[in-house]
């Protein structure tokens, strides 16, 4: 039986895993630490959904991994829309996030990829520390959801059939909340059987993904319902062990002596190029949308 959560709108992260069918799934939500990440620009509401879904997506990605093996990045880059550039990345926890925008470009709900980035891709890059590997996918900006473009890269480049599903619910006035769901097919050999191939339809996995795909995105955002509810109401005719995750907090990294050390590695020449008149050297954080000055 599932445990009941304790604070079911908190921020954080639940891992389970229907054994029987050979899946394994995410469960998180963002609460303070989202709005605490918004706060440091002016978006649109449209762009504040559109930063709430890849902070979400990115959050996902990243608790699936163990909590001090590196770094989860979700970048996308693009031309001629609203969005220039959205990054987003999570390490031990740790998530930020920002956008850049074009204000002069009207922008409205319900837009699609290619309305509000024009041409351009999204690129998923996983650096491992255990390991010194380095995984990147890049797939284009279609469709109408970040998420529906990640399970694409999931299906294709990993050949790890996913499903994913996002929830943002709020008002500048309310706050903002935020609730991801993330499934996948494990291969049979990694818990003692033969491989599936990536290529087939299982029926164990065509099971789970249609229980899963019911999701909704208002119990996604449901501040009275816990992740632990949720997935009894997906799977209480299966065997579901679930594991805490880790906690998701604002995790930008900037800081003067960090920053500091980072210009102390250019030649004295270039420092000197950058200073200002008053010997300081500015450096413009936007994930936290601080500048900093340094003698450097």
């Amino acid at each position: 039986m599932l445990a009941e959560g304790l604070a079911p709108t908190a921020d954080r992260t639940l891992s389970f895993m229907v054994p029987a069918r050979n899946a394994r799934g995410m469960v998180v939500r963002l609460d303070a630490t989202l709005n605490a990440i918004l706060a440091a620009h002016a978006y649109p509401e449209p762009l504040i959904r559109l930063l709430a879904e890849a902070l979400t997506l990115t959050a996902l990605v990243g608790a699936t991994m163990r909590q001090d093996d590196g770094q989860v990045t979700v970048q996308a880059s693009a031309k001629g829309g609203v969005v220039d550039l959205l990054a987003c990345d999570w390490r031990a926890g740790e998530l930020r996030g920002y956008i850049k925008y074009d204000d002069q470009i009207p922008v409205s709900e319900g837009m699609s990829l290619p309305e509000l980035f024009g041409k351009g891709y999204l690129a998923i890059t996983i650096d491992q520390v255990s390991s010194e590997e380095r995984w990147q996918g890049i797939v284009p900006l279609e469709g109408h959801s970040l998420a529906g473009a990640l399970e694409g890269w999931f299906s294709q480049s990993e050949q790890l059939p996913t499903l994913m599903r996002i929830g943002v619910a709020g008002s500048a006035a309310t706050g903002w909340l935020a609730g991801g769901l993330l499934m996948q097919h494990l291969a049979r050999s990694e818990i003692g059987g033969e491989r599936l191939d990536a290529g087939e339809q299982h029926p164990d996995w065509e099971h789970v993904a249609a229980l899963a795909a019911t999701t909704s995105a208002e119990e996604l955002t449901d501040a009275e319902l816990s992740a632990e509810q949720l997935l009894w109401r997906l799977f209480h005719e299966e065997q579901v062990r679930v594991v805490p995750g880790p906690k998701p907090v604002k995790g930008c990294r900037c800081s003067a002596a960090h920053i500091k050390d980072v210009l102390m590695r250019f030649p004295e020449a270039e420092r000197a190029s950058m200073r200002d008149e008053g010997g300081l050297i500015s450096v413009d954080c936007q994930f936290c949308s601080r500048v900093f000055g340094i003698s450097a």
